[in-house]
This record gives C-alpha cells, structure tokens and sequence, in this order.
C-alpha cells in the first residue's frame, strides 16, 4: 500500500485520487498498467505535463469525466479558447432546465438573427443584437458540455 501525500498544493490530478483513497498503483492496475505509477507520480507532481491519453484514463479510472474539461480548460491551448468551462455538473433536472431556458432564449431572438444576416454582413447597429445572440449560442454549448458530462458519470456507474 502507498504512503498518503502530505504535499500542501496538490494538483488537480492528485486532488481526485486522494479524494477518492487510491494509490498511484491502483491507479495503474486500473489502466492496466498503461499509465504507471511512475508517470502518474511525475504529473501528479508537475514534472511532466500531462498528454489527453493520460487525463482520459485517469477520467475513467476516478469516474471524473470533469477532469478531461479541465483538462481541455485550462492546459489546452485549443481548448481555452473553444471548450466551455463547466464549474459544476449539476443534478440531470436542474442541467435539463438551463438547457431549455437557453434553447427558449435562443427561439426568441431567431427572426432577429435572420434579419442581421440575410444579407451577409453585420452592419454596426446590428452587432450589439448579433453578440447577444453570440452569448446565448455560448449559454447554449456549456448546457450541453454539462448534460454530457453527466450522461458519461452516469454511464460508469
């Protein structure tokens, strides 16, 4: 059996699997051996940074899906820019009720976004309009990043 951490700023990756009680060799039975103690020491540790193949086995092995967007959030310089922070992965009513609020949201203002692009340019006194649309799209795309994280959770149950 492994010795417990007593490192003051654990990363993330470190945070989960303390949480949960594994050790780093229970980590890599669970991966059959493909991420090893060792690896996930030096990722754990900041040494190394961790690969998308490396998160994605630790995803599964701790049931986090979340990790793999933080992964992408937050160390992926692609997905900073493109992959929607989820802070929290709610309870499936509450995730089912931003959705439909964001997909209302998105209905009232589609004859709108017609007009300020039927004609294939937004003029300036349509941008303030066209960016509103813009945030609701982005409301839209973290409702269903959360829904699919909870729908993977739920699948490794």
């Amino acid at each position: 059996m492994g010795r417990k951490s007593t490192k003051e700023n654990k990363n993330i990756y470190q945070q989960i699997r303390d949480e949960l009680g594994m050790t780093r060799a229970e980590v890599s039975d669970k991966t059959d051996g493909v991420l090893s103690e060792s690896r996930l020491e030096k990722i754990e540790n900041g040494s190394t940074g961790a690969r998308p193949e490396d998160v994605i086995m630790m995803a599964d092995a701790y049931n986090k899906p979340e990790l793999c967007n933080y992964y992408c959030t937050k160390e992926c310089q692609i997905g900073k820019r493109y992959v929607p922070v989820v802070e929290t992965v709610h309870d499936l009513p509450q995730i089912t009720m931003e959705l439909l609020s964001n997909l209302n949201a998105l209905n009232r203002h589609r004859d709108r976004v017609i007009d300020i692009t039927a004609d294939g340019r937004i003029s300036d006194d349509e941008t303030s309009d066209f960016n509103l649309f813009r945030q609701h799209l982005s409301d839209m795309s973290l409702a269903i990043e959360t829904l699919k994280l909870w729908a993977d959770k739920q699948a490794e149950r």
